[in-house]
Order: C-alpha cells, then structure tokens, then sequence
C-alpha cells in the first residue's frame, strides 16, 4: 500500500510539472500591449500604412516544448486604421475588407516550427473576406518573465506578406501584395 501511495505521489507531481510548464496566454489588447498592422505600396512611390485597432486572441506557450505551440486572433476588420477617415471608408468598403459583409477575420495556428534561438515559422489558416488560406511567417520571440503587477508575459513578433487577389479583392489592386505584421504580449492566465 505504501509502494502505490508513492507511486501515486510521483506520478500527481509529473502531471502537475507537465501542465506547469504549458501555459495558456491572452493577449493583452487592453493595455495596448499588442498590435496587428499593415503596409501597402501607395502608387509605388511610398507606403501607405495603417492598423486594426480592435482585436482578440490567445495563445499556448511552452518554451520546453514550443513546437506544442498554437494562437487563435480574432481580429474586427471595422476598425481598420490608416489615419485617414475617407480612405478608411474605402477600405471597409465591398472593393476591400467588404466588412458589412465580414465584419471578422481569424487567424488560427496549425503548426509551430522552432528554428533556433527563439525563432521559429508559424504556420496557419487565415480567413479574410470569407477566403480562407493558408499563410506561413517567421515568428521571434521578444521576451518573457515576470511583469511589475504579478503577472507572467511572454511576447511575440511576426511578418508575412498576402495578395489581395487571394481574398476576393479584384481590379486593378488585387495585384498588391499587403505585409502584415502581429505583435503579441500575452499574460499568462
């Protein structure tokens, strides 16, 4: 009886330190701790560049296991942002974001990658416009440790570049290739 006790102590304790070490983030919008932006080429001569500013997500985070890794990022495409409130229009508009229509676009991981010193390639389904594609980019990590409230952050870094073609945006701009751009700092829950 006493040989099962410890056995059944030892294996509570590798349960505990195996969920321990994964953690389940949510992204700290509230604090203004994260962004998703964008860039585009204006006329070929400069960059138009703007920002969602409403957004959600989570994410799970195991710097022993990262491959074990995931994000979800809900992100409402009304509150586009280029700083320019006619242009904003335009772009909510059904020759862009069409967002009467899709008023969301999601952004849920499939895999993560590790490539070595914090770096790795995420892979995932993006759904903008009612399309859903499959989009890959590099991913570093920034930091993670104890914050000044009590609190566990970790944060993130990625690019990656999608065609507007691909999300049903035709014409003459549909040729345009967007970079988008998600900075994540998660509080560990």
């Amino acid at each position: 009886m006493k040989k099962l006790l410890i056995a059944l102590s030892v294996a509570a304790a590798a349960m505990t330190a195996t969920v321990a070490n994964a953690a389940d983030y949510v992204v700290d919008t509230k604090g203004a701790h994260a962004s998703i932006n964008f860039k585009v080429k204006h006329l070929g001569y400069s960059w138009l560049t703007g920002r969602f500013n409403t957004f959600e997500g989570k994410f799970d985070w195991d710097k022993a296991k990262p491959a074990a890794s995931d994000i979800e990022i809900k992100i409402d495409t009304t509150s586009i942002d280029s700083n320019h409130a006619e242009r904003d229009k335009h772009l909510r508009s059904k020759d862009f974001l069409a967002v009467d229509k899709y008023p969301t676009a999601t952004f849920k991981s499939t895999s993560y990658k590790p490539t070595g010193d914090g770096k790795g390639e995420l892979s995932g389904e993006f759904n903008l416009r009612g399309v859903t594609k499959t989009i890959t980019f590099p991913v570093s990590q920034i930091g993670e440790g104890d914050d000044p409230w009590g609190g566990y952050r970790a944060g993130f870094t990625g690019t990656t570049t999608i065609m507007l073609k691909d999300y049903n945006m035709d014409g003459y701009l549909g040729n345009l290739p967007v970079e988008l751009e998600l900075n994540v700092e998660g509080v560990r829950q």
